[in-house]
């Protein structure tokens, strides 16, 4: 909790210290930062739809988030097996993102919600690895995204990093005990 006075991650700091910890307003000042970088889409409507996206994400999918915990290096089909056959809000948060991504791929033709990588893109990696690690069933176009997501070269430094990260947090880990 040095940086973030919410005491959670993901926090920017810049050279200064200055921190930014809410992931809207971090990816605001990147986007701020990096004008010559598509952070957003250029176009305005699909900058919009991109911004509708990230921002269901922000404050959405509460069900898929408690039952499904993020943790990159862990694997757990048995449980999300149990948890759909159990949880009907997280299912119907799993269909509503395939929905919203198969739409969007749909609409931009892929590889990414909106063509290249993008914020929504990465707002939605954490979803990406729910739906892999807990072995949530979607569509095969689903899986080939979740893999470009994965594959990306920012999303595979995170992955790594995480991998190499020795932390256990038993509050952060209902289904280990240890390592």
């Amino acid at each position: 909790g040095g940086y973030s006075p919410a005491h959670r991650v993901p926090v920017l700091v810049d050279e200064t210290g200055f921190a930014v910890w809410d992931t809207l307003a971090i990816v605001e000042t990147l986007a701020e930062q990096f004008p010559e970088h598509a952070v957003w889409p250029r176009e305005p409507r699909q900058r919009a739809r991109a911004r509708s996206l990230c921002a269901e994400m922000h404050s959405g999918f509460s069900a898929l988030r408690s039952h499904c915990p993020m943790n990159i290096e862990s694997k757990f089909p048995e449980i999300g097996e149990r948890v759909l056959r159990e949880q009907d809000a997280v299912r119907r948060n799993l269909a509503r993102i395939v929905q919203m991504w198969s739409e969007q791929l749909g609409a931009s033709g892929g590889p990414f919600l909106f063509g290249d990588f993008g914020a929504a893109d990465a707002f939605f990696a954490p979803v990406c690895v729910r739906i892999r690690n807990f072995a949530l069933p979607v569509p095969q176009p689903i899986e080939a995204y979740i893999a470009q997501v994965f594959a990306t070269p920012g999303v595979a430094a995170w992955v790594a990093d995480a991998l190499a990260e020795q932390d256990f947090i038993v509050e952060d880990e209902p289904y280990r005990k240890s390592r």
